[in-house]
């Protein structure tokens, strides 16, 4: 258990999953990027995918351009290949995460390895800040073995993707947003406290059984599907399992307070830089 702070957050608002689909008919819920959320300053969108029917998601994701933000890609199950025109290629594998920073230019495919089975994870874009969108591509591809777990406390295991909890470190670095991303996993009845830093905007996303969330005396059930928005100050926030087991993903990250112009798979700051974007990608400058 994190050490005990002043002030827990509380569940500023909860926003439920919306079916879309999106590249070559991908089925997906969208939490982050829709008409109730469209965005929580870093955090530009967050998808769910989840199926085991391959019609579902056997077209994947083809070559798309990205510029101006960073894609990052959570499996919880099956495989998914990734190319892009910088010569990359990768596998991500149940428990894998896959940190792409597009910078000013990247062209890449995100493709199922199988034909059959469950695919179930997560994709979150996270902005740049103004200062580095135009910088070189990068990608950090992070094997299951690579992301540390923990037990901070009996029947709680956290598996920290990026950022820090209880002194241990995740494997993503160089990230603007100074993000926090984390993998909880309660038993039931069982509870956890997790540090936050001052300021930064923050979300939890249940996606297996149901949790409270907030101080016990004002907490919020938050199920299956549900993302719940966290009040910004605060040095913690308190997690508890109901009678059955729960996951959830919990992030956090420095807001960048920029303007945001969006459209499609770009994000700059203004539509003069939009209009630029697509003028480069169009003249293969990408």
């Amino acid at each position: 258990m994190n050490a005990t702070s002043t002030h827990t957050r509380q569940v500023a608002r909860v926003v439920r999953g919306q079916p879309t689909s999106d590249g070559a008919g991908v089925k997906l819920t969208r939490v982050i990027g829709q008409r109730e959320l469209d965005m929580l300053d870093p955090f530009l969108m967050l998808d769910e995918f989840r199926s085991d029917q391959a019609g579902d998601y056997i077209g994947g994701f083809p070559d798309h351009p990205h510029r101006g933000f960073e894609t990052v890609t959570y499996m919880l199950a099956g495989r998914m290949r990734h190319h892009d025109n910088q010569g990359n290629s990768g596998l991500l594998t149940p428990g894998s995460v896959q940190w792409m920073t597009a910078g000013r230019g990247i062209v890449h495919s995100e493709m199922p390895e199988q034909q059959d089975g469950l695919m179930w994870g997560f994709q979150l874009w996270v902005n740049l800040p103004a200062a580095a969108k135009m910088c070189a591509p990068r990608y950090q591809d992070i094997a299951p073995e690579s992301i540390p777990e923990i037990q901070p406390a009996p029947g709680v295991r956290v598996r920290v993707l990026a950022g820090s909890v209880d002194g241990v470190e995740g494997p993503v670095s160089g990230v603007a947003v100074d993000p926090l991303y984390v993998d909880v996993s309660l038993a039931p009845g069982t509870r956890f406290s997790l540090s936050l830093k001052p300021g930064h905007n923050a979300f939890a996303y249940v996606y297996a059984g149901s949790a409270h969330i907030g101080a016990a005396d004002a907490s919020q059930r938050i199920d299956r599907g549900d993302l719940a928005v966290l009040e910004r100050d605060g040095d913690d926030v308190l997690i508890a399992a109901t009678d059955e087991p729960v996951r959830l993903i919990v992030v956090a990250g420095r807001p960048l307070n920029e303007p945001v112009a969006k459209y499609g798979p770009f994000v700059m700051n203004t539509p003069e830089q939009i209009s630029e974007a697509m003028r480069d990608y169009q003249s293969g400058r990408f």
